[in-house]
């Protein structure tokens, strides 16, 4: 089932405690997906490129490994940092991301890289994470988040949403559906020499809508040709740098609902969890409409 959410803070509101809106909207949907909980966080504050990855407890030599595989790289760290399952390495880096990006997921498991973009991600609810990396204390602009109902994949972390555009940075995606024709559009993309580190169709459409943007298609455009491209139910969010988007399928059989004013848009799976940031208070809010689309930005 899987359950979405995702806030945008408005101009002179854009540095909010981000974490502890997200916290409280994924609580609210949490029933639609026990496992697992991930956030995408879009901050101020990173020093250079942050890298944060996955790490099996028993695997002590993948802090080594890092170190070395950046050392090759030619980035130099500037900050590291242990946060429950992950390591988290701001560094310098002034080459080409997408190489660079392919030589560290060989290292050890990366799940984000950016330099506002955060991904925490593992296996227990919203406050099981944020007691553990202590999200609700994470100011910022914008986030997206996901708690996951495993169907087709282990309760794992590396299994949580949300998913990073693998070798583009700052850019995530969290998605409630099923993309069908999946192998036909991500062999398209290896064949023009794309990496793809697991078999989730959210990576996919981070993939495909980051290489639109990266030849100069605005994320606005390259949400209206997703709902022509993507074929299956569907409703997603992602995020970039400056902002985030929503499609939904023409079907519309996966649920979302919205809450827009002055300050911030707030969009989740249900209603409930637009409900926990306004306690006691009714909402005017909105379902976008089958096979529809929009952004927000800075």
């Amino acid at each position: 089932m899987c359950g979405i959410a995702g806030i945008f803070f408005k101009g002179a509101n854009s540095n909010q405690v981000l974490g502890k809106a997200l916290v409280d909207m994924l609580d609210g949907c949490q029933h639609r997906g026990p496992d697992s909980t991930g956030f995408a966080l879009y901050k101020e504050g990173i020093d250079g490129l942050r890298l944060r990855f996955l790490v099996e407890p028993e695997d002590e030599q993948a802090p080594r490994r890092i170190r070395a595989a950046l050392a090759a790289q030619g980035a130099r760290i500037e900050r590291e940092t242990r946060e429950g399952v992950s390591f988290v390495f701001d560094v310098a880096f002034e080459g080409e991301i997408r190489p660079f990006a392919y030589a560290m997921e060989h290292a050890a498991k990366l799940v984000s890289m950016g330099t506002s973009l955060d991904i925490i991600k593992d296996v227990g609810s919203s406050h099981d994470l944020d007691s553990i990396y202590h999200v609700g204390e994470v100011h910022g602009s914008h986030g997206i988040g996901h708690v996951r109902l495993a169907t087709e994949s282990d309760v794992k972390p590396e299994s949580a949403h949300p998913f990073w555009a693998t070798g583009f940075a700052d850019i995530a995606i969290v998605h409630n559906g099923q993309i069908t024709n999946y192998w036909k559009m991500r062999r398209r993309l290896e064949a023009r020499g794309f990496e793809f580190r697991t078999d989730n169709d959210s990576e996919l459409i981070a993939v495909y809508l980051a290489d639109k943007m990266a030849h100069g298609t605005p994320l606005e455009t390259a949400l209206e040709e997703s709902v022509d491209d993507l074929d299956g139910t569907f409703s997603f969010l992602v995020s970039t740098k400056n902002g985030i988007g929503y499609a939904k399928d023409r079907l519309a059989a996966k649920p979302m609902v919205m809450y827009e004013d002055e300050q911030l848009v707030a969009i989740a799976s249900e209603e409930v969890s637009l409900n926990r940031l306004f306690p006691g208070r009714p909402l005017a809010t909105t379902e976008p409409a089958p096979g529809t689309h929009r952004t927000w930005s800075r």
